[in-house]
């Protein structure tokens, strides 16, 4: 069995979304200031962090979208555990829209969809903000309709920015199909005959969370 990490390393003061504020990341407790507390040698650091839940590789359940929609804690693990998967591959330098075509002659009902790009190349560069690709209407009603459970992608979003509609988290997080997104490496997992596991923390009243995002074949 091999596992393939498919999620970024979150650092301090990493910008995942432009206009969202970077992570804080801290010490609560130092390791020096822990003596006091303990016997001998015996030391402890607890960390803090402070972070919006669109940091890293996140994933988006209906609560991002719909103010009654379900949040981290109404999902089962195996809604988002060990999810037979497919890879749907179309470069970026291609075309920047992933279309329904590319889905049609596929069985993707019940199955984790992750669309690859190799979008994430230019993570962390000033890049990597504008003219993404992202999925199409049509594609994400096509999913709806054919009952996937999950669909990623490794690109800054799987809506186009380029407007202010968001027509692919409206329809999935509308028919409750989380959305993973920032995804990387995904280039390292093969088309088919995999799992897919994306499991936030049991967090309730947060639409958004990142993620230890892997698959395994």
């Amino acid at each position: 069995m091999r596992f393939v990490d498919l999620s970024h390393e979150i650092h301090h003061e990493m910008i995942t979304y432009k206009g969202l504020p970077a992570p804080l990341i801290c010490h609560y407790l130092t390791r020096e200031d822990s003596r006091q507390h303990y016997d001998g040698e015996t030391t402890f650091q607890i960390a803090q962090v402070e972070m919006v839940g669109n940091t890293g590789t996140y994933i988006d359940c209906p609560a991002h979208r719909y103010q009654a929609g379900k949040d981290f804690c109404e999902y089962f693990i195996s809604d988002l555990a060990d999810l037979p998967a497919l890879k749907i591959t179309q470069p970026f330098d291609r075309q920047l829209s992933v279309d329904v075509n590319l889905f049609q002659d596929l069985d993707v009902s019940g199955k984790a969809i992750l669309i690859h790009t190799g979008w994430s190349r230019f993570w962390r560069a000033e890049q990597y903000f504008e003219n993404h690709p992202y999925l199409t209407a049509a594609a994400a009603t096509y999913l709806k309709e054919n009952r996937v459970k999950m669909v990623g992608i490794d690109s800054y979003n799987i809506d186009d920015t380029r407007s202010n509609s968001r027509p692919v988290h409206s329809i999935l997080l509308g028919a409750d199909i989380p959305i993973v997104e920032h995804m990387c490496q995904l280039h390292l997992i093969p088309e088919q005959n995999f799992f897919f596991s994306a499991v936030p923390p049991k967090i309730s009243g947060m639409g958004s969370f990142p993620v230890r995002a892997f698959a395994k074949f």
